[in-house]
Order: structure tokens, then C-alpha cells, then sequence
């Protein structure tokens, strides 16, 4: 049988392209090959991992109330097997709910579990797991959404002591009492807190000068803080040499500030980006080309050197985000199967790190602005000088903002904070659709909110909002 597209893949990307062809009205064969149906998200990304931070902020919070009206007489217990258990038993609930019940109802959408490789410019054979000749389908356009899993370093002993990725460290039978991470961006800090949270003593090692690299510095800078006032040490600026195994302990030797520097844990973590799940596709028999570190090499319009050819999610490295993966399966299928004019604009994109406090961030940072325009206008402001936060007795946390620096157009927003995640989308509007810094400043927010800060930081641009009383408007 012929189809009108192919998908290559399981998760999002795939999800969202095949939801999109079936919308409009064109015959799908899905080719899971990889993770469970539904992909990274459900399985062994943000789903898991946000359940299991918030079993961690129970147990750590709980226990250091904010109050001094409140007494703490009683440790809870916490048995580590039971949450990864009852992790497990909503991961497959969400995935029974939320891909496999969804596809059955894509009459038009097909599913094989099977692993698939490209057999021409339009030919995708599959087969069964021992590698045998296997059948070949044909389509008009193929659509590849592999996504992407943790890429080892280079690093000495990293091929002979046993290390841990974001999949393997929830699937562990008993807590460790120690841990380091190696990686301080987003997955390396929400796991590093988790297992803190949990109980574990851990170690995060970051090669660049901050942690959350990507991230404005003073957001960076703030989290660091809230970290390592839980007991969280933190290295920056490191190399890390070399791993080994000494006393049934691993030993990590690393570089920092010119001294040689040795730790110990149970575990190890491996949180330093990301490769593509392209090895054994056989992109080159139909003609796509990958860069140097085997990412899917495509146009705006997602599609690649082959015209027939499309693809999305984390395989192809833009920005490895849940909802920008699903974004891009979908925008990738309605352009392979009308005309190629849909773009995404990742300026209009947010993210979040779901640690504790939150981070969240759209648009450009301040060295982006300085890149693209030669200069910028940036005000930061702290968490005191929001009145929620006072009134909670909760004040970690910082907002900053980024605006143009001739027509004052909101261009990015950067927070940690509380619930950052949920506050983002105000400013993600404001990004979007080009609002100024005045037209934040003049819209009436609820008192007392955290959203309150992006006013607060939007006021910043023209007063002292150090020296305001909770009424000004």
C-alpha cells in the first residue's frame, strides 16, 4: 500500500504530524522504532521527571516550613522504590490516554512497532529487530521525527565505569546517597535538585562559566543561590578528566581553578546534551544530509536536501523542547503535504526549568540584543520588591527584562521564580505580538501575584521600584 506520508518515529514530532495529516485527510504510517508510544515526553522526560520533582518538593518543603507559626514535629517517610512505582503507573496511564487512545482514533494513521530505515527517495523499509530484509513502503513525502537521547563525552573511563542519563537514573531500585551530575543546564539542575530533595548528597560539575549557560546571568546567579542554600554544591568552570572506580565508589577527577579535584558518589549522571537517533536510518541512500554532529540538516519549512523528505523534533537540533517539537511534526506535515510556506520563529518560543524555584524565559537575552543591535536596554529586578513574596515569606527569585532600545518593544523576559513556567506566557504574548514596555505597565495585574513581577520589572524602566508602594499604577 502507499501512503500519503510516512513518519518516522513515535513522539511528538510524530504525534503532531500524523494528528496534522489526519486532519487533513491523507493516509499515515507511523514507524515507532524507539521509546514506548508517545516518545521522550511520557516516557522518560517531562512527564516522569516533573512528577517525581514535585514528590521531592513535598518531602524537602514539608519539612522546613516558611512560618514560624508552624512547627515541624514529625519527619514523613519516603520510600524511593514506591514513587518510582507509582511514576511508573502514571507513565503508562498518560501514555494509554494521551497517544494510545489517541491514535485509534486516527482511522486514517497506521502504526508499526518495528525499526525503520530510509530505502530511497521515497521508500522506507521496516523490519523486525534482528536485521532481515524487510518490507517496503512507499509514500509521497516522508516525514522523520527520531528525536534524540544523551550524548557520552570524551571523557577517560566513561566506557568502563556504569553511568546514568535521564533514563536510567528513574528507573533506579534504591536511592543513592550520593550523586554527581556532570552537566549544569536544565535536565542536569531539575535532577540534581530531585535526588537532593530525595535525600541524596549531590555533586553538579558544569563546564561553562555558569550553570544554565544558555541563561541571562543574573537568572543563573539567583538559581545557583536557591540551589546551594539546600546543600546542592556546585562546580563551574570545570574540566572533568577522568572517571574510575575505587572502594565499589566512582571517583570523579576534575580541573577547577587550575587544582586538581577529586569526588566520590554511588552514581553518576550524564547530563551534557544530546545526539540524534539517526545511526541505522540510512539517511544517505536518500540523499539528507546531517551536520557535523549527525543532526538532520533542514530549510525553514523543515525539509531536507531531498524534497520528499521532512523532519522535526530534537533529530533535527534546533531547540530540544517537548512543545517545540510538537510544533515543528506539525508544521513539517502540512508543508509536506500542501505547500511548504509554514515557519516556526523560536524568538516566540518560552522554556522552563522545573526546579524550585522555577525558571522560565522567552525571547532574546541581553547579549542577544547587544548581537543584533548593537546595544540594548535591560532592567533586572529581585524578588523582594514584589509584595506577593513578602506577604508569603517566599523571596528567592529575580525577573529581567529585555526591550528595544528605540521603539522600547518587549523583545525577551527572564525569570526565577515560583511557578515561573505558568507566569511566562504574559510575556510570551508580549514578545509575540510586539508590545512595548508601557503597554505592560498599563495593563491592571492582580494583587498580590508573582506575575506581578514582570510589571514590577517593566516599571523599572522608569522609576525606582525599590521605593514604591504596593498601589502605583
Amino acid at each position: 500500500m502507499k501512503y500519503d506520508l510516512i513518519v518516522v518515529g513515535g513522539g511528538s514530532a510524530a504525534f503532531a504530524a500524523a494528528t496534522k495529516a489526519a486532519d487533513l485527510k491523507k493516509t499515515v504510517l507511523m514507524v515507532n522504532s524507539g521509546l514506548p508510544l508517545g516518545g521522550t515526553c511520557v516516557n522518560v522526560g517531562c512527564m516522569p521527571s516533573k512528577h517525581l520533582l514535585t514528590i521531592g518538593d513535598e518531602l524537602f518543603y514539608g519539612q522546613r516550613p516558611r512560618f514560624k507559626a508552624l512547627r515541624n514535629t514529625t519527619k514523613p517517610s519516603f520510600d524511593f522504590q514506591t514513587a518510582i512505582k507509582e511514576k511508573d503507573l502514571m507513565v503508562a496511564k498518560a501514555r494509554k490516554q494521551n497517544y494510545s487512545k489517541v491514535l485509534k482514533s486516527l482511522k486514517s494513521v497506521t502504526l508499526l512497532e518495528e525499526r525503520a530505515r530510509l530505502a530511497g527517495s521515497n521508500q522506507v523499509e521496516v523490519v523486525g529487530q534482528v536485521e532481515v530484509v524487510g518490507q517496503i513502503y512507499e509514500a509521497d513525502k516522508i516525514l522523520i521525527a527520531v528525536g534524540a537521547s544523551t550524548k557520552p563525552l570524551p571523557i577517560p573511563g566513561l566506557d568502563t565505569v556504569q553511568w546514568l542519563n535521564n533514563i536510567t537514573a528513574m528507573q533506579l531500585h534504591s536511592l543513592p546517597s550520593s550523586m554527581v551530575i556532570i552537566g549544569g543546564g536544565p535536565l542536569g539542575l531539575e535532577f540534581a535538585q530531585m535526588f537532593a530533595h530525595f535525600g541524596s548528597k549531590v555533586t553538579v560539575l558544569e563546564a561553562m562559566a555558569q550553570i544554565l549557560p544558555r541563561h541571562e546571568p543574573e537568572i543563573a546567579a539567583e538559581l545557583q543561590s536557591c540551589l546551594e542554600g539546600e546543600g546542592i554544591s556546585i562546580h563551574t568552570a570545570v574540566r572533568v578528566e577522568k572517571l574510575a572506580e575505587r572502594n565499589s565508589k566512582k571517583v570523579i577527577t576534575f580541573q577547577e581553578g587550575g587544582s586538581t579535584q577529586e569526588v566520590e558518589s554511588d552514581e553518576i549522571l550524564l547530563a551534557t546534551g544530546i545526539k540524534p537517533n539517526t545511526v541505522g536510518l540510512e539517511l544517505e541512500k536518500a540523499g539528507v544530509r546531517v551536520d557535523k554532529n549527525g543532526f538532520i540538516q533542514v530549510n525553514q519549512f523543515y525539509q531536507t536536501d531531498n524534497p520528499n523528505i521532512f523532519a522535526a523534533g530534537d533529530c533535527i537540533g534546533k531547540m530540544p523542547l517537548e512543545t517545540v517539537a510538537a510544533r515543528e511534526g506539525a508544521l513539517a506535515a502540512e508543508n509536506a503535504l500542501t505547500i511548504p510556506v509554514r515557519t516556526l520563529n523560536y524568538d516566540h518560543v518560552p522554556s522552563a526549568v522545573f526546579t524550585n524555584p522555577q525558571v522560565a524565559s522567552v525571547g532574546m537575552t541581553e547579549a542577544e540584543e547587544m548581537r543584533r543591535f548593537n546595544a540594548c536596554l535591560c532592567r533586572t529586578i529581585y524578588m523582594n520588591v514584589v509584595p506577593r513574596a513578602l506577604a508569603i515569606n517566599e523571596t528567592r527569585g529575580a525577573f529581567k527584562m529585555a526591550i528595544h532600545p528605540h521603539n522600547y518593544k518587549v523583545l525577551g523576559v527572564h525569570i526565577v521564580a515560583p511557578d515561573a513556567a505558568d507566569q511566562i506566557h504574559e510575556a510570551t504574548l508580549a514578545v509575540r505580538f510586539g508590545l512595548t514596555v508601557d503597554d505592560i505597565i498599563d495593563t491592571v495585574h492582580v494583587f498580590p501575584t508573582f506575575s506581578e513581577g514582570i510589571k514590577r520589572v517593566a516599571q523599572a524602566f522608569t522609576r525606582d521600584v525599590s521605593k514604591m508602594s504596593c498601589c502605583v499604577e
